[in-house]
């Protein structure tokens, strides 16, 4: 009877949360993002199949518990366990692709065998692993928020839940004369380079915009889509961020989320500030010895879906170069200066690839999105005076509770400016 009244609120969210999430999935004009989502026709990332799955493998793990029956001490083993596996994982797939790159190697199926049959061992035993590892880091998240104040009555409302999963691409789409998202749409997460690329062209080339199909780290379903990484300071905060984005969605704030490029930056921006906290707050509690020296701002620059070249970036400061970046950018169009605009992009876009910052495409779009997560004081986001407001309101409030509770009935950016004293 307990396995079952755990259950009964993590479907009843799961419902509401959908709910939440389809109606406030659009908001520029039909019109607009109908001639946009014709470009996907068949492409769409199917959310209804995807629910009914996750829902139906967390009610299994919330019936079973399985964190329950290890110590503190096994239930971090477990974890970094599966950190260690992810991270095998990753590096036999990255030397069965470079064998089958290798213009040298004539046969590489025959050359990669071995690995392969290591790849699908690693794979049965991570899938043995992996939900215990989400159900114990689902438990040390949701006490993490418990010690900041987050909880009612030692509950997280709703309930913390999280799901390693392929995540589904996404559709930006900026007008060419200007930063703002007027458009998104989430694809399927197996589209194949020439396929993206195609879109992209496509889009650009009817509409007169700047499109760019990017990866996620993270999406705030019910239970909340996160992808698989090895990075456990990195899981800690995203875990955290999208149930941020889950506890939102209950209130102005979040119900905003859609109407304004403003709003959506501040609900960006508060979840990656509460993720940032909560997170560290695990990894000092559960997993002190891998807390990053260097703070936050190295913790999501570069983004974790990102691949660098290690050697090389350990001197270059990606995010204060992006911020460079976005405010050339910004005064060239600022000027009309499309075409210059975009010539500076292609070159900066080269700049970071040489020091190690695998930016397949940087253009209006690119900052459109990632200009959202405004949480440091530098970063893709430029001069947008979002960010600024919403860290003032953190800095202001004693705690960070109060700030989530302030922050989380605001319906609009001249609230939040009113109520930091921002001009």
């Amino acid at each position: 009877m307990r396995a079952v009244l755990r259950i009964i609120p993590l479907i009843l969210y799961a419902a509401v949360v959908c709910i939440l999430m389809l109606s406030n999935s659009v908001y520029v004009p039909a019109s607009f993002s109908e001639r946009v989502l014709g470009y996907a026709r068949g492409l769409e990332f199917d959310y209804a199949a995807w629910e009914w799955d996750a829902i139906f493998l967390k009610v299994k793990q919330s019936a079973l518990a399985p964190q329950k029956y290890l110590s503190a001490e096994d239930q971090a083993a477990a974890v970094q366990a599966c950190m260690a596996l992810i991270d095998e994982l990753n590096q036999t797939q990255r030397e069965i692709e470079q064998i089958y790159a290798d213009p040298q190697i004539s046969d590489p199926q025959t050359s990669a065998h071995e690995l392969v049959v290591k790849q699908e061992g690693l794979q049965e035993r991570r899938r043995g692993l992996e939900p215990v590892c989400e159900s114990i880091l689902q438990a040390q998240a949701s006490q993490a928020l418990a010690a900041v104040g987050l909880t009612l009555g030692g509950q997280t409302l709703p309930p913390l839940i999280y799901h390693v999963t392929p995540l589904p691409l996404a559709l930006i789409v900026s007008p060419r004369d200007a930063i703002r998202q007027d458009a998104i749409v989430t694809l399927l997460p197996d589209l194949t380079l020439e396929q993206v690329t195609a879109l992209e062209r496509r889009v650009e080339k009817d509409l007169g915009v700047s499109a760019l199909v990017v990866e996620i780290g993270g999406l705030g379903t019910y239970p909340p889509m996160v992808a698989s990484s090895s990075n456990l300071g990195w899981l800690s905060d995203t875990i955290v961020h999208e149930w941020t984005h889950n506890y939102l969605d209950f209130r102005p704030l979040g119900w905003n989320y859609s109407t304004s490029g403003e709003l959506r930056t501040m609900n960006e921006t508060t979840a990656s500030i509460v993720g940032g906290e909560v997170g560290r707050g695990v990894m000092r509690t559960y997993y002190p010895d891998q807390l990053p020296a260097l703070g936050y701002v190295e913790r999501i620059a570069p983004p974790a879906w990102m691949q660098t070249n290690r050697q090389t970036v350990q001197s270059f400061d990606y995010r204060a170069e992006m911020h460079t970046t976005r405010l050339q950018v910004d005064a060239l169009l600022a000027e009309g200066k499309i075409e210059e605009a975009e010539q500076y992009m292609e070159l900066r876009r080269r700049f970071f690839w040489e020091n190690g910052y695998q930016i397949r495409r940087l253009n209006q779009a690119y900052f459109a999105f990632h200009g959202a997560y405004a949480d440091a004081p530098v970063g893709a986001a430029g001069r947008d005076p979002v960010g600024p407001a919403v860290r003032k309101l953190r800095t202001d409030a004693d705690t960070l509770a109060e700030f989530l509770n302030r922050i989380s009935w605001l319906t609009s950016f001249e609230k939040l400016k009113a109520l930091t004293g921002l001009d």
